[in-house]
């Protein structure tokens, strides 16, 4: 049976900042941007005057004009980023109205490629990347854990909990975000392709990242690879975590390792619960500098050798933590032993998904998923 999922962790801290600024939210194609912004318009419903979506004809000829009710306290644009110099509307609309109105803008692509680029409004709106629901915000428990691998963090999905359905959400969504999204972004022709990428990159989650390899599969250069895994990136279908640059360990500087924001795609079970892991982590570096103000980043540990630990995260450039996923509870890793010994990281940690919680030592604890939600303060 569908089940209601429960308030999104950014909604208190978006109220907050409504306040005083716009908020601007961006994230993947179905991730429950719309739903969230429109939970904060007072008696929401279809039609109504504080909502306009840009995909709209009617909201289309509203916001081309300027002509939305002065009268609602909170206006949402929907998708605003595909109309040509939305910044200057959106800018126009904030300094003449903020002192009766708030505004909230949504997208996905584009509108995470602005705020990264040139940025005619710095000052005037906070941003928030909107990612998939978590366990913490789902309910730390055995089935939600096992509902949350098996089926995903993305909204639809997620209600639904029905294998087939999740097989057609799959090929629905990777055919809009490359026939309707990537069309918005930029111009690009071999489509096809494109999506052979996306398939292929499926058995290449949770590993370091061959653009050479990928090229030969695909017979195209490097060099287009590496552009089409950026615009995969910027299309929020996959992401990169670049290794940290410890001279102690002679560790490796430039190999990325790939991770996708859907990870019920990935079949091989080790590599889904690793991406699991992954998504979590990074979840709480963007929310601890869109909400907190931290700059932070999740990268991961590989020396020449090969060793590897899968991740660890820095805040205001120091390292807090690293941890190595397991499926299963197992000894050690070795690459663990090997790198505390060298690296000034606080605390290490051996995830698997339900293993037993066991201190080694004041430095390093092995336990299960949901006890390192707890010991972390994952969001």
């Amino acid at each position: 049976m569908p089940k209601k999922l429960p308030t999104r962790l950014y909604l208190e801290p978006i109220k907050k900042d409504l306040k005083k600024k716009m908020v601007f939210i961006g994230g993947p194609r179905q991730v429950g941007k719309t739903t969230l912004a429109t939970s904060l318009l007072k008696n929401y419903r279809d039609g109504h005057p504080g909502y306009l979506n840009w995909d709209d004809e009617v909201a289309r000829r509203v916001i081309q004009k300027g002509d939305w009710s002065k009268e609602e306290p909170l206006i949402v644009f929907d998708e605003i980023h595909k109309r040509k110099g939305w910044q200057r509307l959106v800018k126009g609309a904030w300094d003449t109205w903020h002192n009766t109105q708030r505004f909230i803008v949504t997208g996905s692509a584009r509108l995470d490629v602005f705020r990264k680029g040139g940025d005619s409004m710095l000052g005037r709106y906070h941003y928030y990347r909107l990612h998939p629901f978590s366990l913490p915000e789902l309910g730390i428990s055995r089935e939600n854990l096992e509902v949350l691998l098996q089926f995903g963090g993305f909204p639809e999905p997620l209600i639904t909990r029905d294998e087939t359905e999740l097989r057609r959400w799959h090929m629905q969504r990777v055919s809009k975000l490359v026939r309707i999204d990537l069309r918005d972004l930029e111009t690009v022709s071999d489509l096809d392709k494109i999506e052979l990428l996306a398939d292929a990159l499926l058995e290449r989650a949770a590993q370091p990242l061959s653009y050479k390899s990928l090229a030969e599969d695909l017979q195209v250069s490097d060099k287009t690879i590496k552009r089409w895994v950026q615009i995969l990136d910027s299309l929020y279908y996959c992401y990169l975590i670049s290794p940290l640059g410890a001279a102690k360990i002679k560790a490796i500087k430039k190999t990325q390792k790939l991770y996708l924001w859907d990870w019920s795609q990935i079949e091989n079970p080790g590599a889904r619960f690793e991406n699991m892991v992954a998504s979590h982590l990074l979840k709480m570096c963007d929310y601890w500098q869109d909400v907190l103000g931290y700059r932070s980043e999740l990268r991961y540990i590989r020396d020449e050798t090969g060793r590897e630990v899968d991740f660890v995260v820095l805040r205001d450039r120091k390292p807090l933590f690293a941890v190595e996923s397991k499926l299963s509870d197992s000894d050690i890793s070795p690459s663990i032993t090997a790198f505390k010994a060298k690296l000034d990281i606080p605390k290490w940690y051996q995830v698997s998904l339900h293993g037993k919680r066991r201190v080694i030592d004041p430095k390093l604890t092995c336990l299960g998923f949901a006890d390192l939600c707890k010991e972390l303060q994952l969001v």
